[in-house]
């Protein structure tokens, strides 16, 4: 049987006769006016900048002031679209709520209004719930002027004996979320197919921007413009997926990392899910999303409830402000990483499947003398996997290459008596066909029917954890491991999309079960393991979303650490996540994926903007290459308070050619950028680097940090040669910010680093 929560009581009465209530929410900028008018399904009548203090009568007119007119040819009332769009309220697109009776009957569901509550809202909390000063309370104020909130919205359709609850959020970051649940009280069961929840957007957001991508090129951006129809961006690979919409963006033309106003939304789901931009041809623009069902996930029985997952909405003026409200929220939660991200080696692209004892504590060495503080054991050390085409699924200790009693133990006592962390590779949720577990439990494995496997991918399967007995195994295996070794940190992989992915004894869907049964194996071990730290790796960066890294500490970026391609695939995945939680890697200098050679400086300056690692055999380093290591090493450790504390600044220029970016701390008083030459220009000139995020105010010394040599053909403006020569170079804010530097020539792929500190006679 699918997952479902249970069904909380609900009176299934009429509303109240002339119900209405108006909250007006801010917070951090943001203001979010919602309206109930006689009842209806709460609509959101402004969700943008902040409106300022409004009083009862100003609320009232601002929501009468967004009332559109009627045009021709349409029902007889202005159209208004709710956060569960529906067409009894005349709505011709795509409605909120998809599904029927299994006769067809209660297709089109007419909600109204049987309960309001409201709690203030005093900090992040958890995915499940905000932090609240106390319970919601029912709503009793006509108008009312709140801060921070959640709002939960009881609806009923009697007559079709469906209930939904709304609950709606202006989280402290000036984040909105909202998510929708539905509870079926009739005797017939309800098939329900899709349960979207949307916000509305001006049509002065004529510009859509959410991304693309494949393996080893992760969050590829694409535009277009936001026209008549509907923009529908379906995910139906079992994980959220490399080339997920990720942020969906709705913006004025051109808008870019500062300029321009953005709307734009994100699905919280790591399994099959949806978002949609649509515009009628009324003018109404709307942002959405949801979990994309699969048929029979969602049969609900009486009483019982399907509730859908999260949609954040986040507002600014220019892409950096979207992504700093999400920034801003993730690392105000009691539960986010500190500042002192240890510096990380993942020993995969050193030795791939050769575990050998010695190799590997040679590298431990290395790693330990350079200033690594965590060493991770990747792929290959349990059951019969001396390949990639067995052993999942028994996470035992290989009896080849670590047979008991000893064990893992040599490696794990050699690197924690070397002072780093120990981290070990899993793939929980998948099973090779030749395995122990597989061979004694071919049930376990996903399928449509028990005579019918689906296509291989990576020569494997998928563990369906769903079932009590797969998921008992999987994580009775795991804590084993936990309990005998001591193992700080888990990289947990998940290497293949889910293709007919159902319950092989009745052929029913599990998407969503095996969605959530990952959620809850993640949970439990982090509860039963205190401190333990895990980074969320599929693929590369194929399950990155804001619900698994509610329980996650890092995210894989990618499986390609070809600097040049990491330049995109950091520039834009920092759009969600913020720089402490982004592995980022110092790869070797020919690269495992694309087969480039770069510089030792590109690709350290690269990493630099992220959780350092190094992903490269360090046996092979020449000694130049090994002090240079060390000298990136000590630079990130002395300014990974700053990197991951500042604020996240992407430099708009007219070409891109020379892109910049970095970040610029909350008080605005140091600052660290990275210029990275990613291709030759057409202009002899670079444009001129004007910084962003800096005070006006401020004076800055400007210093320039190479790693090593030169960058290859640089050709240095004045004020880079004096700051190379160890001058002071000593500028205003409102210079860097309006007239700026002049820019280097250098060779493609090449990158330095711009310092930013206070100067001793900056005003105060």
């Amino acid at each position: 049987m699918p997952s479902r929560t249970a069904a909380a009581h609900l009176a299934v009465t009429s509303p109240a006769p002339g119900l209405t209530h108006r909250l007006h929410l801010r917070a951090a900028g943001v203001s979010v006016l919602l309206d109930v008018t006689d009842g209806r399904v709460p609509a959101i009548v402004h969700w943008g900048g902040d409106l300022g203090p409004l009083s009862p009568a100003e609320i009232d007119e601002v929501a009468l002031a967004g009332i559109p007119s009627t045009p021709l040819n349409a029902v007889d009332v202005p159209v208004r679209i709710a956060i569960l769009p529906q067409s009894a309220d005349g709505w011709i697109g795509r409605p909120g709520i998809i599904g029927s009776r299994l006769d067809g009957a209660g297709f089109a569901p007419r909600l109204a209004v049987t309960g309001i509550r409201r709690a203030d809202v005093t900090g992040p909390g958890t995915s499940e719930r905000a932090e609240l000063a106390g319970p919601p309370e029912p709503l009793r104020a006509r108008q009312l002027e709140a801060g921070p909130s959640r709002v939960e919205v009881d609806l009923a359709d009697a007559e079709l004996g469906l209930a939904a609850t709304l609950e709606i959020e202006l989280l402290p970051s000036g984040l909105l979320r909202q998510r929708a649940s539905l509870t079926n009280r009739d005797e017939s069961p309800y098939q329900l197919q899709e349960l979207t929840v949307s916000v509305p957007v001006p049509g002065d957001a004529a510009e859509l921007l959410d991304f693309a991508g494949r393996w080893a090129k992760e969050r590829t951006p694409q535009r277009r413009g936001f026209e008549v129809g509907t923009h529908l961006r379906e995910n139906r690979r079992g994980r959220t997926g490399a080339d997920s919409a990720y942020v969906l963006h709705a913006g004025t033309p051109g808008f870019g990392f500062q300029e321009g106003e953005i709307w734009a939304v994100h699905t919280a789901f790591s399994g099959n899910h949806r978002h949609l931009a649509e515009r009628s041809s009324s003018g109404h623009q709307i942002l959405g999303g949801g979990e994309l069902l699969l048929p029979g996930e969602a049969v609900l029985a009486r009483e019982e409830s399907y509730r859908g997952p999260w949609l954040y909405a986040s507002h600014g003026h220019g892409l950096d402000a979207v992504a700093a409200r999400f920034h801003t929220h993730l690392r105000s939660r009691a539960h986010h990483v500190d500042t002192r991200r240890p510096v990380t080696l993942n020993v995969w692209e050193a030795v791939y499947f050769d575990h050998d004892l010695d190799r590997l504590r040679d590298l431990a060495d290395r790693a330990a003398a350079l200033g690594v503080e965590r060493y991770v054991l990747d792929d290959g050390w349990f059951g019969s996997r001396r390949d990639d085409t067995s052993g999942l699924g028994d996470w035992v200790e290989s009896a080849d290459v670590w047979p008991m009693p000893e064990g893992l133990a040599p490696l794990v006592d050699h690197v924690t008596g070397l002072g780093m962390q120990f981290g070990l590779w899993f793939e929980p949720e998948m099973i090779s066909e030749d395995s122990e577990v597989a061979r004694a439990h071919p049930e376990w494995i996903m399928a449509p029917s028990p005579d019918r496997l689906p296509l291989r991918s990576r020569s494997q399967q998928v563990m369906n954890l769903s079932i009590p007995g797969a998921y008992a195994h999987v994580r009775g295996q795991m804590q084993a491991i936990l309990d005998r070794y001591d193992i700080a940190y888990l990289k947990w992989d998940h290497n293949r999309d889910l293709i007919e992915a159902a319950t092989r004894d009745s052929g029913i869907p599990a998407v969503h079960a095996q969605t959530e049964a990952f959620y809850r194996l993640v949970d439990e071990l982090k509860r039963d393991n205190p401190g333990l730290e895990i980074e969320s790796c599929s693929s590369g960066g194929a399950r990155i979303d804001l619900e698994v890294l509610e329980r996650t500490d890092r995210v894989w970026v990618s499986d390609c650490i070809d600097p040049l391609d990491r330049q995109q695939m950091n520039r834009w995945t920092s759009q969600l996540v913020p720089l402490e939680l982004m592995g980022s890697h110092i790869a070797s200098g020919r690269s495992h994926t694309t087969g480039r050679l770069h510089s030792l400086d590109f690709r350290a300056a690269t990493a630099l903007l992220g959780h350092l690692g190094i992903e490269w055999d360090l046996a092979t380093a020449t000694p130049e290459e090994t002090a240079a290591l060390r000298r990136w090493i000590t630079l990130y450790t002395e300014r990974r308070e700053l990197l991951f504390t500042g604020r996240l600044v992407r430099v708009d220029r007219g070409e891109d050619v020379l892109w910049v970016h970095g970040v610029v701390s909350p008080d605005r008083e140091r600052a660290l950028f990275e210029a990275a030459s990613m291709t030759r220009s057409g202009e002899a000139q670079p444009a001129r680097l004007r910084l962003a995020g800096l005070d006006p105010e401020r004076r800055y010394r400007v210093q320039v940090l190479l790693g090593g040599d030169r960058p290859s053909g640089l050709r240095a403006p004045a004020w880079m040669e004096r700051a190379l020569a160890g001058e002071e170079v000593v500028l205003p804010g409102a210079a860097l910010l309006r007239s700026g530097l002049d820019a280097p020539v250098l060779d493609p792929e090449q990158a330095f680093l711009l310092e930013l500190t206070p100067h001793e006679a900056s005003a105060s």
